[in-house]
């Protein structure tokens, strides 16, 4: 476990998407805390070789002279201000932080009450979190041994440039959001974190009282119930993912294969999906769910003759499959490979089957406007967005998408929605 642990770390350097999902998988929450706190003791160690020191005059009753005749001022070190414990980033992570991410991404990708999200992925982000930081500053700490401050500053600069990168592939594999909001909650956690550094006085305070050893112990004696709930979340994902695994060592179950290609889909990791999804394939041809994921990440990567044998295949096998959404599908798909009559045509079926899907709608939409159908394409636009507004709570996450696209066409088209 140890060893495969530190290989995650060191796999964030090279191949950071697939080691975020093998960490959710495999990681484990006091290595990856055990890490930090070994790299910030190393970093700590490192830099003290570019410590600059001042002179201070230290008070004494009597100066001696140099042989030049001038008085021998003692030198002291000063402590920089951006010195910190070895304990302090690991604090900063799972106290400010990783809070901050998850109140951002939570926001911006509607994903629910924060308490709910809190409770299902903080240890899952602070785990990828915790070995991303531990992985950019392990060479950091290397540099600083040798190397001249500009060099230093110049290996820093990147290192923490590619933290952000290895958060964006940590917030999207934990969370299942879309890059532009995977991109916007990278850049709005920064807030709370420039807050803990304008703070940085009491906050040092207040996070050494609570490193403090006599703190810990009460704190773990009384709240030891509530730090084993810390990892709940991550363990509850792992031990999901090993129960699908052994079922999957059963040659005849396809749904195994697929229940764990739609964890990998979730997680973005196509090409793990793509493979799981063929395997429930494989076993059982008439697995129409694992067609229909197959046609939409082909369709979403741009494969549409892909996307459209493997819908063809769900239509063939069942043409109301997933509430009638594999019309939209193929609707879409058409769309986007400007056969705007064929997607008017498959989309028009759709929508008299559900005609409140706002997607749909737009889709829709769309398809009328490319024919010049500018009157229809203006009422499909105003019914998305009216669809949106009225779509259930637990449904708004998704959307409020298709209700700002089908805003933006109507003003294109010369009327407010």
């Amino acid at each position: 476990m140890l060893f495969d642990n530190c290989k995650l770390l060191l796999r964030l350097l090279w191949r950071p998407a697939s080691a975020m999902s093998e960490i959710l998988d495999q990681g484990s929450l006091l290595f990856a805390s055990l890490a930090v706190l070994a790299v910030s003791l190393f970093l700590q160690s490192s830099l003290r070789a570019v410590i600059q020191t001042v002179p201070v005059a230290v008070p004494h009753t009597q100066s001696a002279e140099t042989d030049q005749g001038e008085p021998n001022i003692p030198v002291a070190p000063v402590r920089p201000h951006w010195s910190f414990s070895f304990y302090s980033p690991l604090l900063v992570l799972a106290a400010v932080y990783v809070p901050g991410t998850l109140l951002v991404t939570s926001l911006m990708g509607r994903l629910g009450g924060f308490g709910v999200v809190f409770a299902r992925d903080y240890s899952s982000l602070l785990t990828c979190t915790s070995m991303a930081w531990a992985a950019v500053n392990l060479p950091i700490a290397f540099v600083a041994i040798a190397a001249p401050p500009p060099v230093l500053g110049a290996v820093a600069a990147l290192a923490y440039l590619y933290f952000a990168v290895l958060m964006f592939f940590a917030v999207r594999t934990v969370f299942g959001t879309e890059n532009g909001v995977t991109a916007g909650s990278i850049c709005l956690s920064v807030i709370p974190l420039a807050a803990s550094v304008l703070f940085w006085g009491p906050l040092r305070f207040v996070l050494g009282y609570l490193a403090s050893p006599f703190f810990l112990f009460y704190a773990f004696y009384y709240l030891r119930g509530e730090f084993s709930n810390i990892g709940s979340g991550l363990r509850s994902r792992q031990n999901f993912r090993r129960m699908l695994e052994t079922s999957a060592v059963n040659p005849h179950d396809a749904e195994a294969q697929y229940q764990l290609g739609l964890i990998y889909q979730q997680r973005r990791n196509y090409s793990e999906a793509i493979q799981r999804f063929k395997n429930a394939v494989a076993i059982n041809a008439a697995e129409t769910d694992a067609h229909f994921q197959l046609g939409r990440i082909a369709r979403e990567q741009g494969r549409r003759n892909d996307a459209l044998a493997h819908f063809q295949t769900v239509l063939d096998q069942d043409d109301k499959h997933n509430l009638s959404e594999i019309l939209r599908e193929i609707g879409a798909t058409y769309l986007a490979a400007r056969q705007y009559e064929h997607a008017r045509s498959e989309l028009a079926e759709y929508i008299g089957r559900r005609p409140y899907d706002s997607e749909g709608l737009f889709y829709f939409g769309q398809a009328l406007e490319n024919l010049n159908h500018k009157d229809e394409a203006r009422d499909a636009y105003a019914r998305s967005v009216e669809a949106a507004r009225t779509a259930p709570r637990y449904r708004r996450r998704y959307t409020a998408r298709w209700s700002r696209l089908a805003q933006k066409q109507l003003r294109k088209l010369g009327q407010k929605s």
